[in-house]
Protein backbone atom coordinates (compact mmCIF):
# COMPACT_ATOMS: atom_id res chain seq x y z
CA UNK A 1 0.00 0.00 0.00
CA UNK A 2 2.58 2.28 1.05
CA UNK A 3 4.90 1.41 -2.06
CA UNK A 4 1.83 2.62 -4.14
CA UNK A 5 0.65 5.34 -2.37
CA UNK A 6 4.65 6.94 -3.14
CA UNK A 7 4.40 5.97 -6.94
CA UNK A 8 1.11 7.39 -7.52
CA UNK A 9 1.98 10.54 -5.58
CA UNK A 10 5.58 11.04 -7.61
CA UNK A 11 3.71 10.41 -11.01
CA UNK A 12 1.86 13.57 -10.23
CA UNK A 13 4.44 15.40 -8.92
CA UNK A 14 3.19 15.63 -5.67
CA UNK A 15 6.49 14.26 -3.70
CA UNK A 16 6.16 16.33 0.30
CA UNK A 17 5.62 13.79 2.51
CA UNK A 18 3.20 16.35 4.57
CA UNK A 19 1.61 17.00 1.39
CA UNK A 20 0.78 13.53 1.00
CA UNK A 21 -0.81 13.35 4.62
CA UNK A 22 -2.77 15.68 3.46
CA UNK A 23 -3.74 13.85 0.40
CA UNK A 24 -4.58 10.60 2.32
CA UNK A 25 -7.58 12.42 3.56
CA UNK A 26 -9.00 15.04 0.91
CA UNK A 27 -7.69 13.18 -2.53
CA UNK A 28 -10.45 10.13 -3.60
CA UNK A 29 -7.66 8.43 -5.50
CA UNK A 30 -5.21 8.44 -2.14
CA UNK A 31 -7.70 7.26 0.19
CA UNK A 32 -8.70 4.45 -2.46
CA UNK A 33 -4.87 3.77 -2.40
CA UNK A 34 -4.68 3.90 1.43
CA UNK A 35 -8.16 1.83 2.03
CA UNK A 36 -9.86 4.96 4.17
CA UNK A 37 -6.14 4.90 6.38
CA UNK A 38 -4.15 7.78 6.96
CA UNK A 39 -0.57 7.41 7.65
CA UNK A 40 1.12 10.64 8.60
CA UNK A 41 4.11 12.37 7.08
CA UNK A 42 6.54 10.73 9.38
CA UNK A 43 5.43 7.25 8.50
CA UNK A 44 5.32 8.14 4.83
CA UNK A 45 9.16 10.12 5.60
CA UNK A 46 10.17 6.99 7.00
CA UNK A 47 9.28 4.50 4.55
CA UNK A 48 10.67 6.16 1.68
CA UNK A 49 14.08 6.62 3.55
CA UNK A 50 14.07 3.21 4.83
CA UNK A 51 13.15 1.45 1.23
CA UNK A 52 14.58 3.50 -0.78
CA UNK A 53 17.17 0.83 -2.33
CA UNK A 54 13.90 -1.88 -2.70
CA UNK A 55 11.75 1.72 -4.40
CA UNK A 56 14.93 2.12 -6.94
CA UNK A 57 14.47 -1.25 -7.90
CA UNK A 58 11.47 -0.79 -9.42
CA UNK A 59 12.64 1.15 -12.07
CA UNK A 60 14.09 -2.29 -13.55
CA UNK A 61 11.02 -3.78 -13.00
CA UNK A 62 8.74 -1.11 -14.87
CA UNK A 63 11.29 -1.16 -17.55
CA UNK A 64 10.06 -4.69 -17.81
CA UNK A 65 6.62 -3.99 -17.69
CA UNK A 66 7.40 -1.51 -20.87
CA UNK A 67 8.80 -4.30 -22.56
CA UNK A 68 5.87 -6.86 -22.17
CA UNK A 69 3.86 -3.62 -23.62
CA UNK A 70 6.06 -3.90 -26.73
CA UNK A 71 6.96 -0.12 -25.70
CA UNK A 72 11.19 -0.52 -25.58
CA UNK A 73 12.91 0.00 -29.03
CA UNK A 74 16.68 0.17 -28.21
CA UNK A 75 17.81 1.10 -31.70
CA UNK A 76 17.85 4.41 -31.20
CA UNK A 77 19.42 6.30 -27.65
CA UNK A 78 19.58 9.79 -26.91
CA UNK A 79 21.77 10.84 -24.36
CA UNK A 80 21.47 14.30 -22.47
CA UNK A 81 21.71 15.86 -19.39
CA UNK A 82 19.13 18.13 -17.36
CA UNK A 83 20.04 20.16 -14.27
CA UNK A 84 17.64 19.67 -10.65
CA UNK A 85 18.32 22.36 -7.93
CA UNK A 86 19.27 20.47 -4.38
CA UNK A 87 17.61 20.83 -1.28
CA UNK A 88 20.49 23.38 -0.62
CA UNK A 89 21.60 26.45 -0.75
CA UNK A 90 24.53 28.90 -3.01
CA UNK A 91 25.05 30.96 -0.01
CA UNK A 92 26.02 27.52 2.24
CA UNK A 93 29.33 26.63 0.10
CA UNK A 94 32.74 27.48 1.77
CA UNK A 95 36.14 26.99 0.02
CA UNK A 96 38.76 25.25 2.78
CA UNK A 97 39.81 28.82 4.61
CA UNK A 98 35.77 29.56 4.79
CA UNK A 99 35.43 26.23 6.44
CA UNK A 100 37.85 26.54 9.02
CA UNK A 101 36.74 30.08 10.24
CA UNK A 102 33.50 28.39 10.31
CA UNK A 103 34.48 25.91 12.47
CA UNK A 104 36.31 28.19 14.68
CA UNK A 105 33.40 30.70 15.12
CA UNK A 106 31.22 27.34 15.72
CA UNK A 107 33.54 26.30 18.63
CA UNK A 108 34.16 29.98 19.52
CA UNK A 109 30.00 30.30 20.01
CA UNK A 110 29.79 27.23 21.94
CA UNK A 111 32.36 28.31 24.16
CA UNK A 112 31.19 31.75 25.25
CA UNK A 113 27.27 30.05 25.47
CA UNK A 114 28.61 27.73 27.95
CA UNK A 115 30.94 30.82 29.58
CA UNK A 116 27.32 32.52 29.91
CA UNK A 117 25.75 29.69 31.20
CA UNK A 118 28.22 28.97 33.86
CA UNK A 119 27.84 32.87 35.03
CA UNK A 120 23.95 32.16 35.12
CA UNK A 121 23.16 28.80 36.00
CA UNK A 122 26.01 27.68 38.10
CA UNK A 123 26.68 24.09 38.64
CA UNK A 124 22.37 23.72 37.69
CA UNK A 125 21.85 22.17 34.65
CA UNK A 126 20.21 24.87 31.57
CA UNK A 127 19.66 24.57 28.08
CA UNK A 128 23.25 24.92 27.54
CA UNK A 129 23.66 25.26 24.06
CA UNK A 130 21.36 25.18 21.02
CA UNK A 131 20.83 22.18 18.93
CA UNK A 132 22.82 22.34 16.53
CA UNK A 133 25.60 23.01 18.63
CA UNK A 134 24.78 20.43 21.31
CA UNK A 135 23.87 17.56 18.61
CA UNK A 136 26.89 16.54 17.39
CA UNK A 137 25.41 15.03 14.58
CA UNK A 138 24.44 17.80 13.07
CA UNK A 139 26.01 21.71 11.48
CA UNK A 140 29.01 21.11 13.70
CA UNK A 141 29.49 17.52 12.79
CA UNK A 142 29.48 18.55 9.04
CA UNK A 143 31.96 21.04 9.15
CA UNK A 144 33.94 18.90 10.84
CA UNK A 145 33.49 16.38 8.57
CA UNK A 146 33.76 19.06 5.41
CA UNK A 147 36.99 20.40 6.36
CA UNK A 148 38.49 16.82 6.98
CA UNK A 149 37.85 16.24 2.89
CA UNK A 150 39.07 19.72 2.02
CA UNK A 151 41.94 19.00 3.88
CA UNK A 152 42.22 15.71 2.39
CA UNK A 153 41.60 16.97 -1.12
CA UNK A 154 44.58 19.19 -0.25
CA UNK A 155 46.52 16.45 0.92
CA UNK A 156 45.95 14.29 -2.48
CA UNK A 157 46.78 16.94 -4.87
CA UNK A 158 50.51 17.48 -3.13
CA UNK A 159 50.91 13.16 -3.44
CA UNK A 160 49.79 12.99 -6.86
CA UNK A 161 52.23 16.15 -7.88
CA UNK A 162 55.04 13.88 -6.15
CA UNK A 163 54.23 10.95 -7.20
CA UNK A 164 54.32 12.63 -10.94
CA UNK A 165 57.80 14.01 -9.91
CA UNK A 166 58.99 10.87 -9.01
CA UNK A 167 57.59 9.02 -12.06
CA UNK A 168 60.02 11.92 -14.20
CA UNK A 169 62.93 11.24 -12.01
CA UNK A 170 62.57 7.65 -12.22
CA UNK A 171 62.82 7.52 -16.21
CA UNK A 172 65.52 9.99 -16.13
CA UNK A 173 67.62 7.86 -14.21
CA UNK A 174 66.81 4.52 -16.26
CA UNK A 175 67.36 6.33 -19.81
CA UNK A 176 69.52 9.37 -19.08
CA UNK A 177 66.80 11.68 -20.96
CA UNK A 178 64.15 13.92 -19.42
CA UNK A 179 60.36 12.28 -19.89
CA UNK A 180 58.81 13.45 -23.11
CA UNK A 181 56.36 16.38 -22.92
CA UNK A 182 56.03 19.28 -20.00
CA UNK A 183 58.51 19.16 -17.43
CA UNK A 184 57.52 18.28 -13.43
CA UNK A 185 57.10 21.32 -11.20
CA UNK A 186 58.39 20.01 -7.73
CA UNK A 187 56.27 21.97 -6.25
CA UNK A 188 52.10 23.47 -6.88
CA UNK A 189 52.10 26.52 -9.31
CA UNK A 190 50.43 29.15 -7.89
CA UNK A 191 46.74 28.65 -10.42
CA UNK A 192 46.82 24.45 -8.84
CA UNK A 193 47.48 25.93 -5.26
CA UNK A 194 44.57 28.54 -6.01
CA UNK A 195 42.25 26.25 -7.12
CA UNK A 196 42.60 23.70 -4.13
CA UNK A 197 41.45 27.15 -2.43
CA UNK A 198 39.11 28.01 -4.24
CA UNK A 199 37.61 24.56 -4.44
CA UNK A 200 33.54 25.09 -2.70
CA UNK A 201 32.05 22.55 -0.33
CA UNK A 202 28.34 22.78 0.27
CA UNK A 203 27.58 21.93 4.13
CA UNK A 204 23.80 21.54 3.30
CA UNK A 205 24.26 18.44 0.72
CA UNK A 206 28.27 18.00 0.14
CA UNK A 207 27.04 15.88 -2.77
CA UNK A 208 25.86 18.27 -4.68
CA UNK A 209 27.44 21.02 -6.63
CA UNK A 210 27.59 23.89 -9.14
CA UNK A 211 26.18 24.11 -11.56
CA UNK A 212 24.95 26.35 -14.54
CA UNK A 213 20.53 26.07 -15.64
CA UNK A 214 19.99 28.39 -17.99
CA UNK A 215 22.95 31.34 -17.87
CA UNK A 216 22.50 31.02 -14.10
CA UNK A 217 24.57 28.88 -11.25
CA UNK A 218 22.12 26.80 -9.13
CA UNK A 219 23.25 24.63 -6.24
CA UNK A 220 22.07 21.07 -7.90
CA UNK A 221 22.78 17.84 -9.61
CA UNK A 222 23.54 17.18 -13.35
CA UNK A 223 20.99 14.39 -14.03
CA UNK A 224 22.23 12.22 -17.18
CA UNK A 225 19.70 10.64 -18.96
CA UNK A 226 19.35 7.71 -21.53
CA UNK A 227 16.00 7.68 -23.58
CA UNK A 228 14.94 5.01 -26.09
CA UNK A 229 12.63 5.59 -29.11
CA UNK A 230 8.95 6.22 -27.75
CA UNK A 231 10.52 8.14 -25.05
CA UNK A 232 11.29 5.35 -22.24
CA UNK A 233 13.86 5.92 -19.98
CA UNK A 234 16.58 3.13 -19.38
CA UNK A 235 18.78 4.92 -17.62
CA UNK A 236 19.55 8.05 -14.81
CA UNK A 237 22.54 8.99 -12.60
CA UNK A 238 23.05 12.25 -10.50
CA UNK A 239 26.10 13.86 -10.88
CA UNK A 240 27.68 17.12 -9.15
CA UNK A 241 29.93 17.60 -12.52
CA UNK A 242 28.08 20.48 -14.16
CA UNK A 243 29.61 19.51 -17.77
CA UNK A 244 28.52 16.63 -19.74
CA UNK A 245 32.09 15.89 -21.09
CA UNK A 246 33.23 12.18 -20.08
CA UNK A 247 29.77 10.69 -19.02
CA UNK A 248 28.33 9.54 -22.82
CA UNK A 249 30.22 5.99 -21.99
CA UNK A 250 28.84 5.57 -18.25
CA UNK A 251 25.69 6.35 -19.36
CA UNK A 252 25.05 3.96 -21.95
CA UNK A 253 26.64 1.23 -19.80
CA UNK A 254 24.15 1.86 -17.25
CA UNK A 255 21.33 1.75 -20.13
CA UNK A 256 22.73 -1.19 -21.36
CA UNK A 257 23.09 -2.62 -17.68
CA UNK A 258 19.35 -2.37 -16.85
CA UNK A 259 18.18 -3.62 -20.16
CA UNK A 260 20.05 -6.59 -19.72
CA UNK A 261 18.28 -6.60 -16.13
CA UNK A 262 15.01 -6.10 -17.32
CA UNK A 263 15.67 -9.14 -19.80
CA UNK A 264 15.61 -7.02 -22.97
CA UNK A 265 18.93 -7.67 -25.33
CA UNK A 266 20.65 -4.42 -24.91
CA UNK A 267 21.24 -4.22 -29.58
CA UNK A 268 21.72 -0.35 -28.73
CA UNK A 269 22.97 0.54 -32.70
CA UNK A 270 22.43 4.11 -32.84
CA UNK A 271 23.83 6.54 -29.64
CA UNK A 272 22.74 10.13 -30.15
CA UNK A 273 24.42 13.28 -27.67
CA UNK A 274 24.46 17.02 -28.25
CA UNK A 275 28.30 18.21 -28.81
CA UNK A 276 28.52 18.77 -24.55
CA UNK A 277 29.26 15.03 -24.80
CA UNK A 278 32.07 14.99 -27.19
CA UNK A 279 34.86 12.87 -25.81
CA UNK A 280 37.10 11.11 -28.62
CA UNK A 281 38.39 7.83 -26.51
CA UNK A 282 34.96 7.45 -25.26
CA UNK A 283 33.23 7.72 -28.69
CA UNK A 284 35.75 5.80 -30.21
CA UNK A 285 34.41 2.84 -27.01
CA UNK A 286 31.39 3.00 -27.91
CA UNK A 287 32.49 2.39 -32.01
CA UNK A 288 34.60 -0.43 -31.32
CA UNK A 289 31.40 -2.24 -29.75
CA UNK A 290 30.06 -2.12 -33.12
CA UNK A 291 27.75 1.13 -32.35
CA UNK A 292 26.68 4.27 -34.70
CA UNK A 293 27.77 7.34 -32.42
CA UNK A 294 27.05 10.74 -33.48
CA UNK A 295 28.03 13.72 -31.05
CA UNK A 296 29.01 16.92 -33.12
CA UNK A 297 32.42 17.91 -32.25
CA UNK A 298 34.19 20.65 -30.60
CA UNK A 299 35.26 23.67 -32.68
CA UNK A 300 39.47 23.33 -32.46
CA UNK A 301 41.60 25.96 -31.48
CA UNK A 302 42.99 28.42 -33.64
CA UNK A 303 46.60 27.26 -34.10
CA UNK A 304 46.05 24.02 -32.57
CA UNK A 305 46.55 20.62 -34.64
CA UNK A 306 43.33 19.20 -35.91
CA UNK A 307 42.86 15.77 -34.77
CA UNK A 308 41.00 13.56 -37.39
CA UNK A 309 38.55 12.09 -35.13
CA UNK A 310 36.47 15.13 -35.25
CA UNK A 311 36.77 16.20 -38.76
CA UNK A 312 35.26 12.66 -39.86
CA UNK A 313 32.26 12.72 -37.63
CA UNK A 314 32.00 16.59 -38.59
CA UNK A 315 31.92 14.91 -42.47
CA UNK A 316 29.59 12.20 -41.18
CA UNK A 317 27.24 14.64 -40.28
CA UNK A 318 26.93 16.67 -43.09
CA UNK A 319 25.47 14.54 -44.73
CA UNK A 320 21.53 13.94 -45.38
CA UNK A 321 20.28 10.79 -44.23
CA UNK A 322 22.93 11.56 -40.99
CA UNK A 323 21.42 14.67 -40.00
CA UNK A 324 17.31 13.54 -40.43
CA UNK A 325 19.28 10.60 -38.45
CA UNK A 326 20.92 13.30 -35.89
CA UNK A 327 17.30 15.58 -35.43
CA UNK A 328 15.89 12.56 -34.06
CA UNK A 329 17.30 13.14 -30.86
CA UNK A 330 15.41 16.19 -29.61
CA UNK A 331 12.04 14.13 -30.45
CA UNK A 332 13.20 11.52 -28.37
CA UNK A 333 14.94 12.95 -24.82
CA UNK A 334 13.48 16.61 -25.24
CA UNK A 335 10.00 16.07 -24.38
CA UNK A 336 10.93 13.40 -21.15
CA UNK A 337 13.10 16.56 -19.53
CA UNK A 338 9.42 18.85 -20.22
CA UNK A 339 6.87 16.28 -19.09
CA UNK A 340 8.58 15.97 -15.66
CA UNK A 341 10.27 19.70 -15.22
CA UNK A 342 7.07 21.38 -16.50
CA UNK A 343 3.95 19.25 -16.41
CA UNK A 344 4.91 17.56 -13.33
CA UNK A 345 6.16 20.40 -11.81
CA UNK A 346 9.62 18.51 -10.82
CA UNK A 347 12.74 21.07 -10.78
CA UNK A 348 14.15 20.58 -6.76
CA UNK A 349 15.06 17.69 -5.63
CA UNK A 350 13.80 17.02 -1.59
CA UNK A 351 16.49 14.51 -0.16
CA UNK A 352 20.10 15.26 0.25
CA UNK A 353 22.99 12.90 -0.45
CA UNK A 354 24.23 11.23 -3.61
CA UNK A 355 22.91 8.18 -2.65
CA UNK A 356 19.33 9.54 -1.09
CA UNK A 357 19.40 12.01 -4.16
CA UNK A 358 19.79 8.77 -7.03
CA UNK A 359 17.02 7.28 -5.00
CA UNK A 360 14.80 10.02 -5.30
CA UNK A 361 15.54 10.32 -9.22
CA UNK A 362 14.76 6.72 -9.80
CA UNK A 363 11.70 7.02 -8.01
CA UNK A 364 10.93 10.55 -10.68
CA UNK A 365 12.40 7.85 -13.57
CA UNK A 366 10.37 5.18 -12.81
CA UNK A 367 6.95 6.98 -12.26
CA UNK A 368 7.60 8.65 -16.04
CA UNK A 369 7.66 5.37 -17.10
CA UNK A 370 4.99 4.01 -15.46
CA UNK A 371 2.85 7.11 -17.05
CA UNK A 372 4.22 6.02 -20.52
CA UNK A 373 3.01 3.04 -19.70
CA UNK A 374 -0.65 3.64 -18.47
CA UNK A 375 -0.99 5.86 -22.00
CA UNK A 376 -0.18 3.21 -24.45
CA UNK A 377 -2.57 2.24 -26.21
CA UNK A 378 -3.07 -1.54 -25.79
CA UNK A 379 -1.99 -4.40 -28.80
CA UNK A 380 -5.00 -5.03 -31.23
CA UNK A 381 -5.57 -8.68 -31.66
Amino acid sequence: MMAALVLYNYAVGIRSSRVVERRCVEDVACRVIAANRAPDHATVARFRARHQDALSELFVQVLGLCRDAGMVRVGVVAVDSTKLAADASLAANRTLDGLRREAQRILQEAAEIDAREDELYGDQRGDELPAELADPSRRAARIRELLDAAERRAAEVEAERAEMVARHDEHQAQTGKRKPGRPAMRTLTKEEREAVAATKYNVTDRDSGIVRHRGMLVQGYNVQTAVAEGQVILAVRATAIAGDAGQLAPTVADAEQNLTRAGIDPAIGQVLADGGYWHTSQIGQLQQQGREVLVPPHQRKRGRQASPEPAAMQARLSEPETQRDYRRRAQIIEPVFAHIKHHRQITRLLRRGQHAVQAEIDLIATTHNLLKLYRHPPATA
